[in-house]
């Protein structure tokens, strides 16, 4: 084919790079899109959606379980169908992701199914390396990106930008290779036809322990290993502390201060050798291992070097709030950058670079980025915890935390684990973070990340008139707590 030329090529359609091409489309700017694998990245293919429909089905299985607490008897024990359950999994991403590839033509962008390359073939990175190390200027046509099909062919594009959107894969360890057979990453965990008697799971972050919590709910036997001497290592503690409660009493295992080593097939099933707190060793007999230690970003084989992109500690590109990296017209975004490695951090970051690229005042400009950890119950939290605050001069803080167990909504809906913790600044009023344990917690935490980006105090949470029976009037309470003015629990100093 002959060269085909492009104000702006995005390289991996993610939940980055898709939304940086629809909104360069938008802006007018002739756009093509580059992904190797999946429309929609890993999130919408085998992370984010998948998970929380499986997430979901395990919540929902789980619930039917205890139907009778409210007085609801189903005739015998409900019954899992784990090829049912894929099927419907499965039609959730499919709509998905063919509606992002809808929304990308429909916005006038060119998708280009295949692997890109910055560079010609053979020559990645356009030409040498200059005398400063910093690659070659673009030419009038701008970038050279060469993008290889599944069936080989070859096809050479010149773009005056480039998104770099390539995000991230698992970490591995050495001797724990994942094969997704026997040791299996996130997406296989999301893949199984059938549900395994046993589990370790390696890792105590978000993806481990929400995967861990679904197969502890469809009856496996799981056990947690964590290197470190606690869960959710960044999370609050305090939110933290009720779903370690809440694995203890589903059974699960958790295993802090131990380092798994190896493992060897034997006679059907897999043998975990670990190193505990101690140093001593111990075995672990399972079905699967689950593998979730983190992500690294996917900067390899794209021809950066050449091109004499920056790339910094553990592969991640140097990019400044602009989105631009040391190269004239080369940006990057998402996993691949580093920072908070969140679908909706990309999401944002596309859209800034798409408005700096079509030549608007942007930035990535955020004073906060919710996180939220899809367990059982659930953790979301934004702004700073208690330690944070504290490390940032904060050396007085007001602190208000009310318990779903006291909240009308909750009780009614037989939900009522965890709590809503506000932290503020104790002399100005500031609101500097809040985390919430408990269902909806994912679903109430916009309020906060909205107060802190305004600005807001905490009289604004207290004082703002929250509709009754709703889970969000526990932002308020715990907001008046934090003022000492409850009226449904007792007031009790928080400092």
């Amino acid at each position: 084919m002959s060269d085909t030329k492009f104000d702006a090529v995005v390289i991996g359609a993610g939940p980055g790079g898709y939304p940086a091409a629809i909104r360069l489309g938008q802006l007018k700017l002739k756009t093509a899109i580059i992904e190797r694998e999946y429309i929609g990245g890993v999130c919408l293919n085998v992370g984010c959606i998948p998970s929380k429909a499986i997430i979901h089905a395990a919540k929902t299985f789980d619930k039917l379980g205890h139907s009778a607490d409210i007085g609801i008897t189903i005739p015998g024990a409900p019954v899992l169908d784990m090829g049912a359950m894929q099927k419907w999994k499965g039609g959730v991403v499919s709509k998905l992701t063919s509606g992002v590839r809808t929304l990308l033509k429909g916005n006038g962008v060119t998708i280009f199914d295949g692997t890109a390359t910055l560079g010609k073939p053979g020559q990645r990175g356009g030409s040498p390396a200059g005398s400063a190390g910093r690659g070659a200027e673009p030419g009038d046509d701008g970038h050279v990106i060469t993008v290889k099909t599944a069936d080989g062919k070859t096809e050479t594009i010149t773009a005056k930008n480039v998104v770099l959107a390539t995000g991230s894969r698992p970490l591995e360890i050495p001797g724990f290779k994942i094969d997704q057979k026997r040791v299996i990453g996130s997406t296989g965990a999301l893949a199984l036809d059938a549900v395994p008697a046993r589990m370790v799971v390696i890792g105590g972050g978000y993806i481990g322990l929400e995967l861990g919590m679904c197969y502890a709910k469809f009856g496996t036997k799981v056990t947690v290993v964590e290197a470190t001497g606690r869960l959710l290592g960044s999370m609050d503690k305090d939110c933290v502390a009720v779903v370690e409660r809440k694995l203890k009493k589903m059974g699960v295992e958790v295993m802090l201060n131990t380092k798994a080593k190896s493992w060897e097939d034997k006679d059907g099933r897999a043998v975990l050798t670990v190193e505990l707190a101690d140093g001593k060793p111990a075995t672990i007999d399972t079905d699967k291992i689950l593998l979730s230690i983190g992500r690294r970003p996917n900067s390899e084989n794209l021809g950066l070097e050449a091109a004499g992109v920056a790339i910094g500690k553990g592969g991640f590109v140097t990019a400044d709030d602009r989105l631009r990296t040391n190269v004239a017209g080369i940006y990057a975004i998402g996993d691949l950058i580093g920072g908070m490695m969140l679908a909706h951090k990309a999401t944002k970051e596309g859209e800034v670079v798409a408005e700096v690229i079509a030549g608007h005042k942007a930035a990535m400009d955020v004073r906060t980025i919710p996180a939220v950890v899809f367990t059982d119950p659930e953790i979301a939290s934004t702004g700073l915890t208690e330690d944070e605050a504290k490390a940032k001069g904060h050396t007085k803080l007001k602190i208000g935390k009310f318990p779903f167990a006291a909240l009308g909504r909750a009780l009614a809906i037989n939900d009522s684990e965890g709590f809503v913790k506000v932290i503020g600044d104790g002399v100005t009023g500031e609101l500097l973070g809040m985390h919430i344990v408990g269902g909806g917690a994912s679903d109430l935490i916009s309020e906060a990340a909205l107060g802190i980006e305004m600005g807001a105090v905490i009289d604004d949470l207290r004082l703002t008139v929250h509709p009754h029976p709703t889970l969000s009037e526990a932002i308020m309470e715990a907001s008046a707590v934090a003022m000492g003015e409850a009226i449904h629990v007792i007031n009790r100093a928080q400092t």
